[in-house]
């Protein structure tokens, strides 16, 4: 029995010993948030939990296939962004498949909503209540093993001191544009990763007006080689004072069908200067033919594909009781995954084709 356990350490040990990237998945969870990073030493950091409600149970079982995938038993580290429920919503049905050992989150919900408000006074002090529970605040190193996690804000609050490297005046703040915004996106905790070379941020739904904080009238950020979320790809953020700012080679959004991919935020993100390549988790119906991105890019459609695209995009229906739903999609969930090495090469895959492109560093 002792060798039997001692092989099966050393092969677990062997797996994450042979990979000397960085990985993130950007996971599929319908137009709300999930985006797992994995270290070379297997050490895994999760921001975000998925959609509440009927939906809890499917994405945090997406979330369970990805920690499956890179072949983790727990997720060390996960970061609530803020307190919506397509961000924390899958996050009890995920605590029950998959330990968890430290929680981190902005502190109390600044929105009220009977969701979140039961969520916070009921089901998550029981959850955290064997683990690590850490309130963030902007300038914390995570104590993680094998990349730097860094956060930049949390709770309306920002860093301080500009990262190293950055600092510097930011051309896009002349013409910014105030946007309206609800109480609980600007919460948002952002996370910045390095890894050698290898630059990537995360703001959570960081809105217009604090990223006008963050990078005017100097850039606290610098640049990134990748920018997740976009916060769907909606326009209450998204403003050249960050996109552009930031300088990305790669965005990755994680919209849903009918959610995100807004022609405004896809404007912003196509003129980019430097950006090569837009992905997206999902085909969006507000972007239409005429702002998507090719089908390679695009990791998940919809069940009931229409016999025609029409080229204008489709206009987001009015919310309330009478909205209809959006389009289906039930079937196989798609993440793309990232992997990054030290040396600021990464390879973005989409997963529903094998479609694999590599990014060399200094272009």
């Amino acid at each position: 029995m002792r060798i039997l356990i001692a092989t099966v350490l050393l092969l677990s040990v062997s797996v994450f010993a042979a990979s000397k990237n960085l990985e993130i998945y950007v996971i599929d969870v319908e137009g709300g948030n999930a985006t797992l990073f994995v270290s070379p030493s297997g050490e895994s950091l999760l921001i975000d939990t998925g959609n509440a409600g009927a939906a809890a149970p499917r994405d945090a079982g997406r979330i369970a296939a990805a920690v499956k995938d890179a072949g983790l038993q727990q997720i060390d580290h996960l970061i609530i962004t803020h307190w919506h429920g397509d961000h924390f919503g899958g996050l009890a049905e995920l605590a029950s498949k998959v330990p968890i050992r430290e929680f981190i989150d902005h502190g109390p919900n600044v929105q009220p909503g009977q969701l979140a408000d039961d969520f916070l006074e009921k089901t998550y002090p029981v959850i955290v209540a064997k683990a690590k529970h850490t309130v963030a605040k902007p300038g914390d190193k995570l104590a993680i093993s094998g990349f730097d996690a860094r956060i930049v804000t949390s709770a309306g609050q920002l860093i301080k001191n500009a990262l190293p490297g950055a600092g510097g005046r930011n051309p896009y703040c002349a013409n910014f544009k105030p946007g309206e915004n609800n109480a609980e996106d600007p919460q948002s905790v952002g996370t910045h990763v390095t890894f050698g070379k290898f630059r990537t941020i995360h703001l959570g739904d960081l809105t217009k007006n604090k990223e006008f904080e963050l990078m005017c009238p100097t850039n606290r950020i610098g640049t990134v080689d990748v920018l997740l979320g976009l916060h769907h790809g909606q326009a209450t953020s998204n403003s050249a004072v960050i996109v552009h700012a930031l300088h990305p080679r790669v965005a990755v959004m994680n919209n849903g069908t009918r959610k995100g991919g807004e022609p405004e935020v896809m404007k912003t993100v196509h003129s980019s200067p430097g950006l090569e390549d837009l992905w997206q988790i999902h085909f969006s119906q507000l972007s239409g033919q005429e702002y998507t991105v090719p089908g390679l890019f695009i990791a998940n459609g919809i069940d009931e594909a229409s016999s025609a695209m029409p080229v204008a995009p489709i206009p987001a229906p009015q919310a309330g009781p009478n909205t209809p739903p959006p389009p289906a999609h039930n079937g196989t969930a798609y993440w793309i995954k990232i992997s990054a090495q030290q040396d600021g090469t990464f390879t973005v895959v989409n997963t529903r084709n094998g479609f694999s492109k590599t990014y060399k560093p200094g272009l």
